[in-house]
């Protein structure tokens, strides 16, 4: 392999049109070693020029650094002025933007960039430099009336990542055609170097971050507030809102992970700062066990997700998203919504859909993503994702928010504690009435991402006619979505590549009625789970 001239010369130009010093600099450095003929060099330069990022599941996410597939700030500046393009497009000139961050690498340098060019393009920005939750900022547009936010965030992903994630009029994350129209727009940018940017004063905003923590204290809807939370932010901008948000909802007795409180870009005690990854959580449940508390939460570094870790024959544990999900639906549901609607994804359990005819609810499944599930019609009370995303105020925050999941949860357990119930207790009555609903999940991380479209190619050309000892049928949802659904008797398996991560997922599910043995019921769902687990494991390769 040899540095091509047109690889070369194309890097030359984006140097050229970088306006950062520091970028041009490492790039030329990237540049300088392939050119020697270092093939470790070339590899890297090759990836760090494919392609520009796109706007995936939640915007633009990938790795801080030079070049046009990488976040820095000549890719925030073009994406800016798409963004701002889009907007004109669509009859918005000089309107409110909303603009956030979290406290990962360059996000602050981000913020200032997108802040500029909006302000040299004409319109007006509300500045919620923080750094501050996700949550704020979808909240704000809604608010506040803007026409569109922007919170810089990489949300859970790896601390070498960060990520520009866009809210449309509505506070909802964007969805086609808006998303092809902006890279287009992004496409036919002058060099970043030529896009005008603006000083605008700083501002913080706080009477935005205040409407939003009154708007989460009327979430509860009992009277108990007697427990005690353990509480991580993993290092991320939620940990002094949250605890504002418990507070002013009437839980005071609240403690952080201290090694984890304060946000720290390096992520230093745990690699993947995600709640759903192994070992994620364990100085959490650590200091959950040491407290006596009653209820352990975890939220990911921008404070979109939420998990619950509670005691359980003596250790505690992580419930799954699914286990949240069904638990504070019903918890909503249970308060009488007149012809409420609650939605979940295609990946999801389907046990929220037998609450919801028990409630005498309507019920949806959406294809993966909040910007499909907050358009899942009208009437939404409640609107989740097995991947820790739960929405429970969708009428102010129209997409996943752990910050009021959090209280939520709150309100749930200590209403349950007053009665000498538990979490648990309501999962084995929901099981009871609605049969075990067992969900897992196989996932394949690559560092190849065509691998990936090669793994979906053979499962579409030759899928299993039987997963453990059950036919099944599969399903192509091509050219909606690029997921292949393979469902039988009490049997459900949906690939799919994620949308944040390169990784080929499977969510496993596995239904199974119940007489009167619920232990049983759980024991045989468990003994078909391992046995489908291990055939997709093998499946995938992974």
């Amino acid at each position: 392999m040899r540095l091509t001239p047109e690889l070369r010369d194309r890097t030359f130009h984006w140097i050229a049109d970088d306006v950062d010093p520091a970028a041009r600099t490492e790039l030329q450095q990237v540049l300088a070693r392939a050119m020697g003929g270092a093939p470790e060099a070339l590899a890297e330069l090759e990836d760090r020029m494919s392609g520009p990022l796109t706007f995936g599941t939640a915007g633009l996410r990938g790795p801080v650094r030079a070049g046009v597939n990488g976040m820095n700030r000549s890719v925030v500046v073009r994406t800016t002025y798409g963004v701002a393009t889009w907007l004109v497009h669509k009859g918005h000139t000089g309107g409110l933007v909303v603009v956030g961050r979290d406290a990962r690498t360059g996000s602050a340098e981000f913020f200032r960039d997108v802040v500029g060019v909006l302000t040299a393009a004409g319109f007006q920005v509300c500045q919620l430099d923080g750094p501050l939750p996700t949550p704020i900022t979808a909240f704000a547009v809604r608010h506040l009336g803007a026409v569109a936010g922007i919170q810089i965030t990489a949300s859970h992903n790896p601390p070498a990542d960060n990520g520009y994630k866009l809210y449309d009029a509505d506070g909802t994350q964007i969805v086609p055609p808006d998303d092809r129209i902006i890279e287009a727009a992004i496409r036919d940018a002058s060099p970043a170097v030529s896009i005008p940017r603006a000083e605008a004063p700083a501002s913080t905003r706080q009477d935005v971050v205040d409407a939003y923590l009154s708007r989460v204290a009327t979430l509860p809807r009992g009277t108990a507030k007697d427990i005690k939370v353990v509480l991580t932010p993993m290092h991320g901008v939620g940990g002094e809102t949250a605890t504002k948000a418990l507070h002013q909802a009437g839980f005071t007795d609240v403690t952080l992970v201290a090694a984890q409180a304060e946000p720290d870009p390096a992520f230093p005690t745990v690699t993947f700062p995600n709640p759903e990854e192994p070992g994620a959580a364990d100085l959490l449940l650590a200091a959950a066990e040491q407290a006596g508390a009653d209820l352990a939460i975890a939220l990911d570094p921008d404070a979109d997700r939420c998990a619950l870790g509670v005691p359980e024959n003596g250790k505690w544990r992580m419930l799954r998203g699914d286990e949240t999900g069904v638990l504070l639906g019903e918890h909503i549901l249970a308060a009488g919504v007149p012809d409420a609607l609650v939605a979940t994804t295609i990946v999801s359990s389907s046990m929220l859909g037998a609450i919801a005819a028990a409630h005498g609810a309507r019920y949806t499944e959406t294809l993966t993503g909040f910007k499909w599930l907050v358009r899942a019609g009208d009437g939404l009370v409640f609107a989740y994702e097995e991947a820790l995303g739960n929405s429970v105020d969708p009428s102010y925050v129209r997409d996943k928010d752990g910050i009021s999941a959090a209280v939520v949860a709150c309100d749930l357990v200590a209403t349950l504690k007053a009665s000498e119930r538990t979490l648990l207790d309501v999962l084995d009555d929901l099981a009871l009435a609605h049969g075990v609903h067992l969900t897992d999940q196989v996932s394949l991380r690559v560092t190849e991402l065509p691998l990936i479209g090669r793994l979906m190619a053979k499962l579409r050309a030759d899928p299993p006619s039987t997963l453990a000892g059950v036919p099944v049928t599969a399903e192509d949802l091509l050219p909606e979505a690029d997921v292949l659904r393979l469902k039988g008797d009490g049997v459900r398996v949906v690939v799919r590549p994620s949308g944040t991560e390169p990784k080929l997922k499977a969510y496993l599910e596995i239904v199974a009625p119940v007489d009167t043995n619920l232990t049983a019921a759980r024991s045989a769902a468990q003994a078909k789970m391992g046995e489908l687990r291990a055939e997709i494991s093998q499946l995938l390769g992974a």
